[in-house]
């Protein structure tokens, strides 16, 4: 979006505000994020405060910025910084509002079984994602989407959503349609804690869960105390399995809340993602085995928590 925004015509980015380097790698040395790497090669101006507070203000006015667009910054901004420029504050947010207002609306959307999502173009106010709208794109979710596929398709649409509408913006002049608040709900941040599968999920949900949660916080379940990762799996029909019974020959098959899970890939820790059949041949799995598993915590809700 970034480089798009870069090579238009109508407009120039005056300066670029990010998140603060974070520790990552086995080494935990602070890395800066993609965003701030892209614009200190391109010798723009960055600024990334833990939280924007009075001098980032004071830094939007200096560089005489017209307009701001934000996308995943992760934070509720004042009123006195979202009324920092002439012509306001706009956010894409990676879903189609009023649904998945929040921090995980992407994975969320994928978890939950949708069909469906997008990103949507709003006006800020200083609330969460409650702005009106300027305008969405949709983009279908596939059978073999990942959190990772389908968070790249959202950020294509971006381009697009952003053309469409930023002759309107710059002009003072673009339309807006409140969100109707009777079909609002929230996705949470996710934890740590949201790897553990619920086998007495349906089947068919904790495939979507898998694939959305494939670049983090993954997925996993416990056999005899430790963490088995899974990579890819797929809800088969019925096999008679109580919910979290293990069962394999060639094949591994978990069962669930409504049908059974077929285990593709496992992964021990400090081992390799493997083929359910190449990993049996160096772990085994008792047949019939019982898995204990938590109750998940819903990802969705419709009042923000």
């Amino acid at each position: 979006m970034l480089e798009h925004l870069n090579k238009s015509s109508e407009i120039s980015i005056c300066g670029v505000l990010s998140q603060p380097d974070r520790r990552s790698g086995r080494g935990r040395e602070l890395k800066a994020n993609p965003v701030k790497e892209w614009a200190t090669q391109k010798g723009f101006e960055v600024r990334s405060p833990a939280r924007p507070d009075q001098a980032e203000i004071d830094w939007i006015k200096e560089r005489a910025a017209d307009i701001l667009l934000v996308m995943a910054y992760g934070h509720i901004l004042s009123d006195d910084f979202l009324n920092s420029t002439p012509l306001g504050c706009y956010n894409l947010h990676g879903s189609l509002l009023p649904a998945y207002r929040g921090a995980s609306p992407i994975e969320t959307a994928l978890a939950s079984g949708d069909k469906k999502t997008g990103v949507t173009l709003m006006r800020m106010v200083r609330k969460m994602d409650a702005g009106p709208i300027i305008g969405h794109k949709s983009v279908e979710i596939t059978e073999e989407d990942t959190g990772t596929t389908l968070r790249c398709k959202l950020g294509e649409v971006c381009v697009p959503l952003i053309d469409q509408h930023i002759e309107a913006l710059i002009e003072g002049s673009a339309e807006e349609t409140f969100q109707s608040e009777t079909k609002v709900t929230y996705c949470r941040k996710l934890t740590k804690g949201d790897s553990i599968l619920d086998f007495s999920l349906d089947a068919r949900l904790l495939e979507c869960r898998v694939r959305a949660f494939n670049a983090w916080p993954g997925s996993v379940f416990f056999y005899e105390g430790i963490a088995l990762r899974v990579g890819k799996c797929r809800a088969v029909p019925d096999q008679g399995l109580a919910p979290g019974e293990l069962t394999f020959e060639n094949e591994l098959f978990i069962g669930t809340g409504r049908g059974t899970l077929q285990v593709l890939e496992l992964q021990k820790p400090g081992g390799k993602m493997l083929a359910v059949s190449d990993f049996l041949r160096g772990y085994t799995l008792k047949n019939g085995s019982q898995l204990d598993f938590p109750n998940s915590i819903p990802l969705v809700s419709k009042k923000f928590q």
